[in-house]
């Protein structure tokens, strides 16, 4: 039955994926057709629209869990090195664990290199059981050019996920809250595209 509702939820995020980057496109080919002061490009702001795909894995009180990775994401680049973004990542772990997670990204560069390495900080809202939970995420990894707009990247993101339990105690029939964090971290790879 889990088995089940993991493919369900992964043929989901492509749906999403699939659809935000449907819309993101028929928004730049009418914004094509505006007058060359109102596109992006002129007004300094760039957006990177694309998805993640990798491994997570949550640990606390010594038990690990790892699961698949997956979900869409949005940047947007407001000048030469800095970014805001959004992410909604879906996690196959028990209870399917959804995360939307908002940034601030700083781009570093290398001379001579197309290969954009990044760091980032942000917040994160945590969807399962009994939440939603915050959580702290900080990360980092580089982006890899591999056509024109077009990148792969390395990603590694990590941090606290603050947790907060009932806990039903079956002899006095009192039920209390247990606080409890659980450290995450995410290796994916997706794929980038920066819209012209």
């Amino acid at each position: 039955m889990k088995t089940v509702s993991y493919f369900s939820a992964l043929r989901n995020s492509f749906l999403v994926i699939f659809l935000l980057s449907g819309i993101l496109i028929n928004a730049q080919t009418l914004s094509n057709f505006s007058s060359p002061s109102s596109s992006p490009s002129s007004s300094g702001v760039e957006w990177l629209i694309g998805g993640r795909l990798g491994m997570s894995l949550g640990s606390s009180g010594g038990s690990s869990s790892a699961g698949l990775q997956i979900g869409p994401m949005a940047e947007v680049i407001f000048s030469k090195n800095m970014a805001v973004g959004t992410e909604l990542n879906i996690n196959t772990q028990s209870g399917t664990p959804i995360e939307w997670a908002d940034y601030f990204k700083m781009y570093f560069e290398i001379p001579g290199s197309s290969i954009k390495p990044y760091a980032n900080l942000g917040i994160s809202l945590w969807f399962v059981t009994d939440g939603p939970y915050f959580g702290i995420r900080l990360g980092g990894g580089a982006n890899f050019k591999v056509a024109q707009n077009l990148y792969i990247p390395a990603d590694l993101q990590l941090g606290p996920v603050f947790l907060s339990e009932k806990v039903y105690d079956f002899y006095s029939g009192k039920t209390t809250s247990k606080t409890n964090t659980v450290f995450y971290l995410a290796i994916t790879t997706g794929i980038r595209y920066a819209l012209p």
